[in-house]
């Protein structure tokens, strides 16, 4: 789940987090300062930036991206051992990063999330009280730029201002149907239907 900062992201994982069971989120690492209210190793892993550059080079991310002058990158770990596992997995990479994790996982749905209108990431990010005037101005800008690779997604979820639960219902129907995906079933299982 991509999209420019101030989408909503955040509340629509927790909407869907809340309906499925069977859905981890991704918790990513930056080097960015903790937002108020955000906790280490729920909302992300806050890592001096040398130690993030270690794992860089470790070859511990799966993606990593530099972001409105921040470090922020996804454990490959964590997805390895809940796919393994049999968990949905849900991150929200920045668009670069979503792009890079669907070309080493194929099988990613890459869904991009955007406002009923641009003029509300404005307001979003102005509300939030943690940047300054020229930070939100940066990443008004970089939303600009984001919104270019929208045809290279899958889904695009339209979170309105006066609806946000339609666009958490929205995210519920594309994970319920792409577990129904053929593809998605073993052979075994497939085998075992036929032979009933």
């Amino acid at each position: 789940m991509s999209g420019p900062s101030g989408a909503g992201k955040d509340t629509l994982v927790e909407g869907l987090k809340a309906r499925h069971e069977r859905l981890l989120y991704s918790v990513s690492a930056t080097t960015r300062a903790p937002r108020p209210g955000e906790r280490e190793g729920v909302d992300y892993f806050f890592l001096e930036r040398a130690e993030f550059e270690k794992r860089r080079t470790a070859g511990e991310f799966l993606e990593y991206r530099d972001y409105n002058g921040h470090l922020y990158g996804t454990p490959r770990s964590f997805i390895d051992k809940a796919l393994r596992e049999g968990y949905d997995v849900v991150s929200k990479p920045e668009v670069n990063g979503a792009l890079a994790m669907k070309s080493q996982f194929p099988d990613a749905v890459l869904i991009f999330i955007v406002p009923d209108k641009f003029s509300h990431l404005r307001s979003r990010l102005e509300t939030r009280r943690t940047e300054t005037n020229e930070q939100i101005a940066a990443r008004l800008e970089i939303a600009h730029d984001e919104f270019t690779f929208v045809r290279r997604f899958d889904y695009l979820v339209i979170n309105e201002e006066a609806q946000p639960q339609q666009a958490v219902d929205d995210l519920e129907a594309i994970v319920r149907s792409e577990r129904y995906r053929i593809h998605r079933y073993p052979e075994t299982r497939l085998k075992e239907l036929e032979d009933s």
